[in-house]
């Protein structure tokens, strides 16, 4: 692109300046943790009460497995054997949301205490200076200043 010739070496120019003040929120992040069973074993025989060679199906209830009772016999007596069980309970499933404030019965819960302004501050004066102030915990203040210049041959 050309300019005119009466533009010809100009420049132009553009600033402009700007805070950003912020404050968080309090908050809190859950994850609601899942059932899980495993079992494993070697030269054994299993059986869940009712059943000889069975691993119950066990029982759902408000969303929390339970895997029922399992007895582990060894098949040889004498013999090597292993046997190894393993049961993480998972979180029921809530029946209603949680009230402001509140912590639901989740494995795995993080709360966040809000931000305090305290003296966070920050300005820009006609000349396009910058000044922020820093605030409490919890805050954050981002001055910025943007130049751009363009040439016009």
């Amino acid at each position: 692109m050309t300019a005119s010739a009466a533009n010809a070496g100009g420049l132009v120019t553009k600033h402009a300046a700007s805070v950003q003040l912020t404050v968080d929120a309090a908050r809190s992040t859950a994850t609601r943790i899942g059932s899980s069973f495993s079992i494993s074993g070697s030269n054994i025989d299993t059986t869940d009460g009712s059943t000889a060679g069975a691993v119950s199906a066990g029982t759902i209830t408000s969303g929390v497995y339970n895997p029922g009772t399992i007895t582990a016999t060894q098949d040889t007596a004498g013999s090597a054997f292993s046997f190894s069980q393993s049961f993480t309970q998972g979180d029921a499933v809530p029946t209603s949301a949680a009230t402001v404030g509140d912590i639901q019965n989740f494995g795995s819960m993080t709360s966040y205490t809000a931000g305090t302004a305290g003296d966070l501050a920050g300005t820009v004066t006609s000349a396009g200076v910058l000044t922020v102030t820093a605030g409490g915990a919890g805050t954050s203040a981002t001055g910025q200043y943007v130049s751009e210049i363009t040439v016009i041959d």
